[in-house]
């Protein structure tokens, strides 16, 4: 019996939507990370991008644990002096919630171009509508 090596031409990509509302936000976003990799198919390979697509409604009803809200920063610098910003989760949430999923799912795929190339099959929104109807997504439990 031959191994079987996966080739570009074998992939097949499908569409999920996640509602991500009452979900933990760490919980989630591995779910989401496996479902992006394409680990939960049979013909995965580390080298290939295998995943599928994922869209995630309702991003600012996510939760969080313990006091994170409040303790967890974003950091962001201009590369000048004295150009560092920090945003607190909480306020993170509430203006910007599809940056805080993305965030954390992005630490969670491989480094490098294979994992830039991953990262982009994820939309995010922060209302419970999308505009990815037409490729007819089915429900995603993560």
């Amino acid at each position: 019996m031959k191994t079987f090596n996966t080739k570009p031409a074998d992939i097949k990509r499908g569409w999920y939507v996640v509602d991500a509302e009452g979900k933990t936000l760490g919980r989630l976003a591995a779910g989401i990370a496996r479902v992006l990799k394409g680990k939960h198919k049979t013909y995965y390979t580390p080298h290939l991008d295998c995943g599928d697509y994922v869209v995630v409604v309702n991003a600012g009803k996510v939760r969080v644990t313990g006091k994170k809200l409040d303790v967890n920063f974003y950091f962001t610098h201009s590369g000048y002096p004295g150009g560092q910003k920090k945003v607190i989760l909480r306020t993170q949430l509430e203006k910007h919630p599809d940056r805080v999923l993305k965030a954390a799912v992005h630490g969670m795929l491989p480094k490098g171009r294979l994992g830039r190339q991953m990262f982009k099959k994820l939309k995010v929104y922060g209302a419970p509508t999308h505009p990815h109807v037409a490729h007819k997504p089915t429900k995603l439990e993560v």
